[in-house]
């Protein structure tokens, strides 16, 4: 079974059309039996809408949750494994969202769809990072 999570702007970016995104990662999604979406990402879209930096964003804010589920998507809640885990890695990276996100790869397993080449340094999502 392939199972993938996504980095919050991966999600964003196939949302919106961003051009941005990798061919490799929209494939990754498409095939993947399992798609995850980080409840930690509702967080960073919300308030990276509140504060302007994610205005393209803001007509899909308060749908979020159903578009996710129409696209078959299941949502990763934040548990208290992957909480300790984020909080107790031995990564010198403070983003809380990536740090969630992180361990949510780690402890589910799962391959991390990102753009972002911070991940590449903790062996257990970088080197399963696809983008």
């Amino acid at each position: 079974m392939t199972a993938v999570l996504l980095d919050t702007h991966a999600w964003a970016w196939s949302l919106t059309g961003d051009r941005r995104i990798s061919e490799v990662a929209l494939k990754a999604m498409e095939q993947a039996e399992t798609v995850w979406i980080g409840a930690i990402s509702f967080f960073e879209i919300g308030q990276k809408v509140r504060i302007g930096k994610w205005p393209e964003m803001e007509p899909l804010l308060g749908r979020l949750e159903t578009i996710a589920t129409a696209q078959g998507a299941r949502i990763a809640d934040i548990m208290p494994d992957i909480a300790i885990t984020a909080a107790m890695m031995p990564w010198d990276h403070r983003d809380p969202f990536d740090r969630i996100l992180a361990a949510t790869a780690k402890v589910r397993n799962v391959a991390l769809v990102s753009a972002d080449m911070v991940f590449d340094s903790l062996p257990d999502v970088g080197k399963r990072r696809i983008w």
